[in-house]
């Protein structure tokens, strides 16, 4: 059965992976970076990077040791290449390419976003292709027909702001703490989601896309006023932020009738309120409803792995002189999205 070893470095977690392609994880070690990144409110690349050099070389020896197998066991090792904060990616890379060409085993560059949109196949072996993937992440926010590994149409994007984003800059500027997304949704836990009147970027428009970066801002103005409190806030910008989510989905999948089921992955996937919505609306669609654990929402290792086993078994290995990417779009072809901020 094939092994794969699967580091991750793209942003501020360290971790590696032993995964089999029959989805047996057989190790998952992971270090945050929380308390360094704390004092900021957000991640600074350099300490970041500095992080994933001295913590990695300790996580692939722990993750050997608790699979109980040595490096020469390993079929392949996988690492992200792309897209990310690229001093963390180079780091994993140049650690996986120095593995890979000691134990002369192949290397998979995979791309972190792939490692996202194929991570609910890890735990759900039913989920068949194509499924529309509503991909939510701190830099991303897209919906794509997945049609198979390697294969992505993207059928939208964010024409500012991904909606982690949003949820870091509003945790932010409400004084929340980081990380912002577990924070808001916890305030929000105990406020009025009616209570602030907020837009709803492009909702009900033609135009496929996202876009969060006005609803920040009428956040910002009242949060500024001084009228509501800091859960009502963060309740009124959540549920904002579901509707918006919930029509452009809806609207893909009218675009996308071949698809399978709904599926979300990326650490905004981890809000239950937002789950929730999802599911209602696969299921006013007939579809089944698939999302990753909580644990493999937010980046980690494993899914990296079984994005490299799958690459493995269908032939898609990389020279050693492949290029750590800070941009990599899953789909090269989509047609570019306007604003000045998008996120291809």
């Amino acid at each position: 059965m094939t092994l794969i070893l699967g580091l991750e470095s793209s942003c501020d977690e360290s971790a590696a992976s032993l995964v089999t392609a029959d989805r047996q994880i057989l190790a998952h070690c992971l270090a945050g970076q929380e308390a360094a990144h704390q004092p900021f409110g957000g991640v600074v690349p350099e300490i970041a990077a500095r992080a994933h050099v001295e913590t990695l070389p300790r996580l692939v020896e722990q993750a050997l040791d608790e699979a109980g197998v040595r490096l020469g066991d390993v079929d392949a090792i996988a690492a992200t290449a792309g897209p990310g904060l690229i001093g963390g990616v180079m780091v994993g890379l140049v650690t996986a390419k120095a593995l890979a060409l000691s134990a002369n085993k192949p290397l998979v560059a995979v791309n972190h976003l792939e490692g996202h949109a194929l991570s609910p196949m890890l735990t759900e072996p039913d989920l068949a292709f194509p499924y529309l993937l509503l991909l939510v992440s701190g830099g991303h926010c897209q919906l794509l027909l997945v049609e198979g590994v390697g294969a992505y149409r993207r059928l939208a994007t964010t024409i500012d702001d991904a909606a982690g984003e949003a949820f870091d800059k509003t945790a932010k500027l409400l004084g929340l703490g980081y990380p912002g997304g577990p924070a808001v949704e916890r305030a929000a836990a105990s406020g009025n989601p009616k209570a602030v009147s907020l837009p709803r970027p492009l909702v009900g428009s033609d135009e496929p896309h996202f876009s969060f970066a006005g609803l920040k801002s009428a956040v910002l103005r009242a949060a500024e006023s001084g009228r509501y409190s800091v859960e009502d806030l963060a309740a009124s910008f959540q549920k904002a932020v579901i509707d918006c989510l919930a029509d452009r989905t809806e609207r893909a999948l009218t675009a996308a009738q071949q698809a399978t089921a709904l599926v979300v992955a990326g650490g905004v996937a981890a809000n239950t309120p937002i789950r929730t919505a999802l599911k209602d609306l696969a299921g006013s669609r007939g579809l089944p409803f698939v999302a990753p654990p909580l644990w493999l929402c937010t980046d980690n290792a494993a899914m990296i792995a079984w994005a490299g086993a799958l690459r493995f078994e269908a032939g898609l290995v990389d020279p050693l002189d492949v290029p750590a990417r800070a941009r990599w779009p899953l789909d090269p072809t989509a047609e570019r999205a306007r604003g000045a901020g998008v996120k291809a």
